[in-house]
């Protein structure tokens, strides 16, 4: 026994029921009734008539009791180190205080300026014995060996 297919409501169409409608350029279309023959002449849309097999797929109708909702995974957050620093470093970091991290930022500011202060002071003695003039001054043409100022 073969059971066709309504081409417009998508139900079953048993043998001797049925029409048949075939268009001038001899496709072939079966209805199991005028009702739909009806409608597919009137150029309706079946996602859009409520009772047809196309709408109530398109809209998820009947579906729930075959297929379980896919569940999804959650997404993990997982602490890692960084490169320079382990994950106890950056904990300790961040669980610090407020007042903690301004007296190290204070700290890290005297020293920093406690060493600039002493490059300076180097700079200064060596800068004092070098002002001795050495020679004649002799600009970089000169010293390659093209003409030199005027």
């Amino acid at each position: 026994m073969k059971l066709e297919n309504d081409l417009f409501s998508g139900y079953k169409i048993y043998p001797s029921k049925g029409r048949l409608y075939v268009r001038g350029d001899s496709k072939v279309f079966r209805f199991m009734n005028g009702k739909t023959e009806s409608l597919f002449l009137q150029r309706k849309n079946p996602r859009r008539i409520a009772w047809t097999q196309l709408y109530r797929r398109a809209h998820k109708k009947g579906i729930s009791e075959e297929t379980a909702k896919k569940r999804s995974r959650r997404t993990v957050k997982h602490q890692r180190g960084i490169v320079g620093a382990d994950l106890s470093a950056i904990a300790a970091l961040r669980n610090q205080t407020a007042a903690a991290r301004t007296q190290q930022r204070q700290a890290a500011i005297a020293k920093a300026k406690a060493e600039k202060k002493e490059k300076e002071s180097k700079k200064d003695k060596t800068k004092a014995r070098s002002n001795i003039p050495s020679g004649p001054k002799v600009s970089k043409q000169q010293m390659k060996g093209g003409k030199g100022g005027r």
